[in-house]
């Protein structure tokens, strides 16, 4: 009996700021304009790096991060939401990032969840790659390592009634370490999920281009949700910019959906046959001679 395939994806681009109530509430109100789905395909909703706090102060996630899991309604409030909202939409819900603890008091992980139409956490992936770049635009200088512990595991999960859909699980800066994705790409990844936040700067030069090269040499679906607009970076910085352009590209590296600059939502309804047959035609990973490790 063959596995169903087709499958809608979605992401959700917003402009998150400091402000978690008003980042939830904007989140359910684009989680209520979601599509009619008259064939009950299974869903997934991706929403972006940072969607429930956003720039602000320097120790704003710090003040947020929860313990990882949903166990306790008192110790983890969002989490708890985020479960709530993933069981009243009846879809799988990748957030983004959410800051979780770490055995560094001083440092949070950007961890991101995947819930399933159900409610329940069932894989996170803590980003391993930080940003730490000095580029020419209103910030200047980014240092996410003096935040953030950086990750030290890959992650795949399976979705469906069959597992049939394979979700490797990244996150903004990750994308530019192609090696990565050629270790969730040998572990059988069909789709690969990469929100983000990229600036201003370096989403017009790289944003599209790192985007459909991910989705072309790993022949994989790529759903990757964005922070758009302006955000308000502390009461004493200047206001951070993203590029927005939320992207959802298929195996061949060709874009399915663009958001553009405005929040909202785009998706696209996949068959993940596509990827398989593409895979026979043109057998990457069997042919590729050289591997990458984690360090």
């Amino acid at each position: 009996m063959n596995q169903p395939q087709s499958w809608r994806l979605i992401a959700l681009q917003l402009t998150s700021q400091p402000d978690v109530i008003g980042n939830l509430a904007a989140i359910t109100a684009l989680l209520k304009q979601l599509p009619e789905n008259s064939e009950q395909r299974p869903q997934l909703v991706v929403l972006p790096e940072g969607a429930l706090c956003f720039a602000g102060a320097e120790d704003a996630n710090l003040q947020l991060q929860e313990p990882l899991g949903v166990q306790d309604a008192t110790t983890q409030p969002v989490q708890f939401q985020l479960s709530a909202l993933a069981k009243k939409f009846g879809i799988y819900l990748l957030v983004g990032t959410f800051p979780t603890t770490t055995s560094d008091p001083k440092r949070f992980a950007a961890s991101s969840l995947l819930f399933s139409p159900q409610g329940a956490l069932i894989a996170d992936y803590q980003k391993i790659h930080l940003f730490d770049a000095l580029i020419s635009d209103g910030t200047g200088q980014y240092l996410e390592s003096a935040r953030t512990m950086p990750g030290e595991k890959i992650t795949l999960a399976e979705l469906g009634e069959h597992s049939e859909l394979k979700l490797g699980m990244a996150v903004c800066y990750d994308m530019r370490f192609p090696g990565l994705f050629q270790a969730l790409a040998r572990c059988g990844m069909n789709v690969l999920a990469l929100p983000s936040a990229f600036t201003t700067v370096t989403g017009d030069a790289h944003w599209h281009t790192l985007l459909r090269a991910r989705a072309i040499e790993t022949q994989s679906f790529v759903i990757a949700p964005a922070q758009t607009g302006r955000h308000q970076n502390g009461p004493e910085s200047k206001v951070r910019e993203t590029y927005g352009h939320s992207l959802i590209i298929d195996p061949w590296g060709r874009i399915l959906a663009d958001a553009g600059t405005a929040p909202g939502l785009i998706y696209a309804d996949i068959d993940l046959m596509q990827a398989s047959e593409l895979r026979e035609r043109m057998p990457l990973l069997h042919h590729n001679r050289f591997l990458s490790e984690f360090l």
